[in-house]
């Protein structure tokens, strides 16, 4: 019997690869976007779901249950990145995108877990970020809600752990997908003190996103992930320098650190 997968966030990018990937693996794929009718051509089936919206994901959990009786994986993909300085981003932007980044992910996982502990099994795969090890400059916010997943998940796989259900992390660097075009954008103040770094910076991570690695990394990592037995807490998927500087984070002086990081954004 197949396994069921829902993915949060199956539309495109990284979710959308992901999908794809486990559907010609043999999986049940169902993935979730806000406006599934958008996505007619999906190689998997897509149900309404909305994750700031906790009727919405109950609907979205006992559609895919009606329909294939159980549910084996879920992976929380969907996010949404935001940039700028963090005194000029209004706090609104600023509770939006933890709603979305961190709130959105629990919501999720606590409709699930009911069923995977009918189950006595079942697996939850967090998707954050390599961003969320460090703060960085012109992307706090995002790092604080992606770092914050990678925190609770640490917590809560020790909770359900006597259930027989499984939750660990995967962390992607840059990676070519539209979540620079999805993301919110303070905007770039004329008489703001950030202007200048603030802009250079922006254009050096659009930069990155645009040279990023080919999202079909993210699902062979993720389909490793579902298939091992004992999966670890933390997986990281990217340029070998970004997963590097994980490993340097722990090892050198924290202002050597820092300095590492405002010579890289040539702060």
């Amino acid at each position: 019997m197949s396994k069921v997968v829902l993915i949060t966030g199956g539309s495109s990018g990284i979710g959308k690869s992901v999908g794809e990937y486990l559907s010609q693996k043999g999986f049940t794929v169902y993935g979730t976007s806000r406006s599934p009718e958008r996505y007619p051509d999906s190689m998997f089936s897509l149900v309404k779901l909305d994750v700031a919206d906790s009727d919405s994901i109950n609907e979205a959990v006992k559609t895919v249950l009606a329909k294939s009786g159980r549910l084996d994986v879920l992976i929380n993909n969907a996010g949404a990145g935001i940039t700028g300085p963090i005194e000029e981003i209004p706090d609104a932007e600023i509770k939006r995108n933890f709603e979305t980044n961190f709130f959105g992910p629990i919501r999720v996982i606590k409709a699930v877990l009911p069923q995977m502990r009918v189950q006595n099994s079942g697996l939850i795969i967090n998707v954050t970020s390599i961003a969320g090890y460090m703060g960085l400059p012109y992307r706090g916010v995002y790092s604080a809600s992606k770092g914050a997943l990678e925190l609770i998940t640490e917590a809560f796989r020790m909770e359900i752990k006597a259930f027989n259900i499984h939750m660990t992390n995967v962390a992607p660097g840059d990676f070519a997908t539209n979540i620079a075009a999805g993301r919110y954008h303070a905007p770039i103040l004329e008489n703001s003190p950030y202007k200048k770094q603030y802009a250079d910076t922006l254009k050096l991570m659009d930069s990155h996103v645009s040279s990023g690695k080919d999202p079909q990394l993210m699902a062979d990592a993720i389909y490793k992930v579902i298939t091992i037995t004992h999966p670890k807490i933390h997986y990281k998927v990217g340029e070998f320098m970004q997963k590097f500087s994980i490993a340097l984070k722990r090892i050198l002086p924290d202002k050597v650190y820092e300095r590492m990081l405002m010579n890289h954004y040539k702060l």
